[in-house]
């Protein structure tokens, strides 16, 4: 059983907290003041002490500090009717675990206290190790400890000394290049070229001899031979990314490369035979393509012969606290900043937001917070959160409706997860105002919340 030490003058405010909590299951002591907070956080050991801010003789911060000094393994959650960016910024300052506003939601508090002891319950002794975990849920750059993403590591690491050809699937921004670059750098071409092109990014007329290469002479401004991308990665790794924008004509010339390993520049009447592992992404339906005859089959099977899937931020969202953490080490340094952490708070708005945009769209929203952020430490406020989750006719319905159907019931419960992470995000994680802006019952929305898919 939990102990937690309420601090607040308000007899009616404490003699409520003390009601919740105890319901709750928590064993709760409580103080009218920061002396007597003091005095029992000699006696006891507190897991939790939950302090007012506006107190007269000794305030919210104060008690913070000296409760940090006596018992510095008890965290603290600061409630305040005053709350600002400035008491928010100096109760995290000094190791505040986090901060509500008086008008909270019970749900919210909660959620808090449960998150807080969860924390709590990693032992000090196995710190060490913990860490060293998280530092092993890196595999090459990319992080996670998901199930989803451990299957990729396992995955990456049976195939990477292969010879056979890959094929990677997954959203945009779910890091495809990464695990490219990750089976690339455990093979045994590791100390020979990666090279990576666009297959979506550069104009028909220039992608072949990107690829190819061409002879000097074989059209208007060829006025020396160049090598194409197939010849710089000999005896290494070539990523085609984007593989399904590759046009018909160039299908035919890949597919030769993929067979005989061979091919010719634009110009030339020599073949060139190269030793290249060649590895392909993208974010299509290629099977699909395939059956609307836009992909050549034979190449596709010829691509796909080890495919590696990437889950979507959504279905890992295990992942957002060790991937914002990352980002926020990685964009401090490059902006020459001091910040440290993500506040609890902040960091549960994270892990309700959709990201249709994966990885990449986390990482911009960490980036962009950084850059403006003017403290150490990254608050709910000053986490900037774009709308690229907003539903629309084009989010809801961008694959649109394919030949054999849709299953309308799926699609029906994907749109009300989708609206109801929507509402929550606007209501800063309240479920109450999240249930007001459905305009459904709180208990209609808790049921809606316990379903599987939700």
């Amino acid at each position: 059983m939990a102990k937690i030490l309420v601090v607040d003058d308000d007899q009616g405010m404490r003699e409520f907290l003390e009601i919740l909590l105890v319901r709750e299951g928590y064993e709760v002591i409580s103080a009218s003041g920061g002396k007597e907070a003091l005095d029992l956080c000699k006696k006891h050991k507190f897991d939790i002490a939950i302090t007012d801010l506006m107190m007269p003789k000794i305030n919210g911060i104060d008690v913070l500090k000296s409760i940090k000094e006596v018992s510095p393994k008890t965290l603290v959650i600061l409630i305040t009717g005053y709350a600002s960016g400035e008491t928010a910024i100096a109760a995290m300052k000094e190791g505040a675990y986090d901060y509500l506003e008086k008008n909270f939601d019970l749900e919210d508090l909660k959620a808090v206290i449960k998150d807080a002891l969860s924390k709590k319950g990693v032992k000090e002794e196995d710190a060490v190790f913990m860490k060293d975990v998280e530092d092993a849920l890196c595999f090459g750059n990319m992080i996670g400890k998901s199930k989803g993403m451990l299957k990729v590591y396992s995955l990456v690491r049976k195939v990477a000394n292969t010879a056979a050809n890959i094929l990677i699937t997954g959203e945009s921004g779910t890091g495809k290049e990464l695990v490219a670059g990750a089976i690339h750098e455990n093979s045994s071409r590791k100390d020979k070229p990666f090279v990576i092109i666009n297959c979506g990014g550069i104009p028909e007329n220039l992608l072949e001899s990107e690829l190819f290469g061409y002879m000097k002479g074989a059209f208007s401004g060829a006025h020396v031979d160049k090598p194409g991308l197939f010849e710089v990665a000999h005896m290494g790794t070539i990523f085609l990314d984007e593989i399904g924008e590759l046009p018909q004509f160039l299908q035919v010339k890949l597919l030769r490369v993929v067979q005989e390993k061979t091919f010719r520049r634009i110009g030339g009447t020599e073949n060139i035979k190269v030793d290249v592992r060649i590895i392909s992404a993208t974010n299509q339906d290629l099977e699909q393509k395939v059956k609307n005859s836009d992909f050549r089959e034979d190449l596709y099977y010829r691509l796909n012969v080890i495919p590696v899937k990437i889950p979507p931020l959504r279905e890992r969202n295990e992942d957002i606290p060790l991937l914002a953490r990352y980002f926020i080490e990685k964009y401090s340094k490059e902006f020459g900043k001091e910040i440290k952490k993500i506040s609890p708070y902040a960091l549960r708005l994270l892990m309700e937001y959709p990201f249709f945009g994966n990885v990449r769209e986390l990482e911009n929203i960490i980036e962009r917070s950084v850059a403006l952020e003017t403290t150490n430490i990254i608050l709910p406020e000053n986490l900037i959160m774009p709308g690229t989750g907003e539903i629309d006719e084009n989010t809801v319905l961008s694959a649109g409706i394919p030949e054999k159907g849709i299953n309308l019931n799926e699609e029906l419960a994907r749109v009300e997860k989708l609206l109801i992470k929507k509402a929550l995000q606007k209501a800063n994680g309240s479920k109450t105002k999240a249930a007001k802006y459905l305009n459904i019952s709180f208990d209609s929305l808790r049921y809606r919340l316990e379903k599987p898919d939700i």
